[in-house]
């Protein structure tokens, strides 16, 4: 993996469009949709470096989460355009450390920070290069 997309402090952003099959009775983005911005924050952060997923995946590593930590603090809705920023805040030998925000403008809607190993096709822990 390029030693520019571990940099500490990196952020990549994208905006996504809540989707009316993302939302639960109350027309709103049912929580668990959040994980699924996040993931592919990280995975458009990779693109944007110049690192295909698929093709990481090819070579037989994965990236697998081991932690997520989520605080909500407003609702986002159907049809609402939100901003998803990912920041790598660490990169150890085998570890990733994001920071998201998700907002709808001005306003936050979710924070989160994730835990990302790398393993090998058994799930054994294995460097990133």
């Amino acid at each position: 993996m390029d030693s520019d997309l571990l940099k500490n402090g990196s952020t990549h952003q994208i905006e996504v469009r809540v989707e009316y099959n993302e939302t639960d009775g109350q027309k709103r983005v049912h929580h668990a949709n959040y994980l699924n911005y996040f993931e592919r924050g990280r995975v458009e952060m990779l693109r944007a470096g110049g690192v295909s997923y698929k093709q990481f995946e090819a070579s037989g590593r994965m990236l697998v989460v081991t932690e997520m930590n989520i605080k909500y603090f407003a609702a986002a809705e159907f049809d609402d355009v939100l901003t998803v920023t990912t920041t790598l805040i660490d990169a150890k030998k085998v570890r990733l450390y994001h920071q998201y925000r998700i907002e709808r403008g001005d306003q936050l809607v979710v924070e989160a920070t994730s835990t990302i190993a790398c393993v090998d096709e058994k799930g054994r822990p294995c460097r990133f290069a």
